[in-house]
């Protein structure tokens, strides 16, 4: 082979391993190119994700901003006098100070923040209808207070627990025991012995809930018994929502509302509470008149620039005295009449409905002799009706200022009041019918007490004493649901808050966040008022 032909091919050579690695050059550069392209796209997706991320988080907390001012909302209507709340459209009803309140405007409808304020329509027995307002606690059956009701009746508190649809003896009376101090198991409950030997083994309660859910750990009490079918919280039952199986086998033969009952599809969380309070003062927010004061003098003085002699006299006497059951003519008690304030109280009224119907025997200033006076306050329930709104408006037997557990009979379910001791059933038949659909509407002052069972009608002078201490047409304390949410796409947070006005300004007992649980409600819906 010639020099020539040598210099050639090891030239060609060269050639090809010049022209290898410059591919592999290429090859790499194309893999390096690919590669930081790659991780460019990446981390161009992880900043967005990012982005979006923290954009979510700052509508997520806005959402939340809108629902405290929901609750900062109520709290302030309900903090107002009783003129300035009318005024205001009142807490039961309200749209335009409860749906769709716009609190953050923008021009992109996905920045428009609101916050809409929801209850549920108890005059629905099929629990699918909403109102734009607060819940009176006092429309519920305060759990804690359930005890109460032995005191003025026999087996008080299991007649009240028995009103909850599907409740049965032994439930009641082992809601009973959990409450009580002692260890001594009712006819039907369960105390130590019981919980002792369940895995793992814990005590009762023996004392006031703190929650509802802590219902749960009472013998025979299922989450289906609680909650029902509403399983996202929001007080009415949603076209996904059925009943629960489980409730098939609940033995009814003791129950008062049978499990297919509608009612029962909102499980009892939605008759209880354990913040059903109301004032005992009077509508300006004054001290009432306590009648069973020992200072007969000041008593005598507050009645008698109020209300005149007659009924200060008369009052007065009567805690001197008490009613008078003797034979002697009574003669009418006139102006002129001064009572002997030498002479101490012996007697404490029960209630203010004591001095209904009552003649007094007493001694009066320019009279040897006692001298006995007709009813001042007669027991018919027209003349009643004139009297007695003043009379519950100012003046009580009770000096706490406070009243906890009574039962609401102008906004309570059906079910609660059949529940309430000494209610005849009938009775509860003339309240549906003759009760304001809304509370805060009625004009006639009789409906604003109690009372108007007896005005009405409805009960006998003895049947409304009975009643007395389990019923009201009051609450100072209200449950909100709040939902803060955008008009189109973004979160939303729905809170429930409990607000005591029973001081001034009114606070907040309780909060939680229902946002885990969903909105509740389509915004349509909650635009409804807007």
């Amino acid at each position: 082979m010639t020099r020539s032909v040598q210099r050639r091919l090891s030239l060609r050579s060269r050639l090809r391993r010049v022209l290898r690695r410059r591919a592999m050059v290429l090859l790499i550069v194309l893999v390096t190119v690919s590669l930081l392209a790659l991780g460019g796209l990446s981390f161009s997706e992880l900043m967005l994700a990012e982005r979006e991320g923290v954009d979510m988080s700052g509508r997520l907390m806005t959402a939340a901003a809108l629902a405290d001012s929901g609750v900062e909302a109520a709290r302030y209507l309900v903090s107002l006098d009783s003129t300035s709340l009318e005024e205001m459209g009142g807490w039961y009803d309200n749209p335009d100070w409860f749906s769709g309140v716009l609190v953050q405007d923008s021009l992109s409808p996905q920045d428009r923040g609101y916050f809409s304020v929801v209850a549920p329509d108890t005059t629905d027995s099929y629990a699918q209808s909403i109102r734009f307002g607060l819940e009176n606690e006092s429309a519920k059956l305060n759990i804690n207070s359930v005890l109460l009701a032995d005191k003025y009746a026999e087996n008080g508190g299991r007649t009240v627990l028995m009103a909850l649809p599907g409740m049965t003896e032994d439930v009641a009376d082992a809601i009973l025991d959990w409450l009580d101090a002692d260890d001594e198991p009712r006819e039907f409950g369960a105390e130590i012995e019981y919980y002792g030997t369940l895995d793992p083994p814990y005590a009762p309660k023996n004392g006031p809930l703190e929650t509802i859910e802590e219902l749960l750990l009472v013998r025979g009490v299922t989450p289906a018994l609680l909650f029902g079918a509403d399983t996202n919280r929001n007080g009415i039952i949603d076209d996904g929502e059925t009943y629960p199986e489980s409730l098939d086998s609940v033995d009814v033969t003791a129950s008062l509302v049978d499990p297919s009952d509608p009612s029962m599809m909102r499980g009892w969380a939605a008759y209880l509470t354990l913040y059903g309070m109301e004032l005992n003062v009077r509508p300006d927010g004054s001290a009432k008149i306590d009648l069973n004061s020992d200072d007969l003098e000041t008593l005598y003085d507050q009645l008698y620039t109020e209300f005149g002699p007659v009924w200060a006299a008369f009052i007065v006497g009567y805690r001197q005295s008490g009613p008078y059951t003797g034979n002697d003519d009574p003669q009418p008690m006139t102006e002129d009449v001064i009572p002997d304030l030498s002479k101490p109280a012996k007697f404490q009224l029960t209630s203010v409905l004591d001095l209904i119907g009552v003649s007094v025997r007493m001694n009066v200033e320019g009279e040897d002799d006692p001298v006995v006076f007709a009813p001042v306050f007669p027991d018919e329930p027209l003349a009643a009706s004139l009297y007695l709104p003043t009379v519950m408006e100012n003046m009580t037997a009770n000096s706490a200022q406070v009243l906890a557990g009574r039962i609401n009979i102008n906004e309570a379910p059906d079910i609660l009041l059949y529940g309430i001791p000494n209610m005849p059933p009938d009775v509860v038949d003339g309240i549906l019918s003759m009760r304001p659909l809304d509370p805060e509407s009625n004009d006639d002052p009789n409906y604003q007490h109690e009372t108007w069972l007896y005005t009405e009608g409805l009960v006998s002078l003895d049947e409304m004493k009975q009643l007395m201490p389990f019923v009201t047409c009051g609450g100072s304390v209200y449950k909100a649901q709040v939902v803060g949410y955008f008009e189109q796409r973004g979160p939303a947070v729905r809170v429930e808050a409990i607000i005591d006005a029973t001081v001034r300004p009114a606070r907040v007992l309780f909060w939680r966040d229902l946002s885990h649980l969903g909105r509740g409600f389509s915004v349509e819906t909650l635009q409804l008022g807007y």
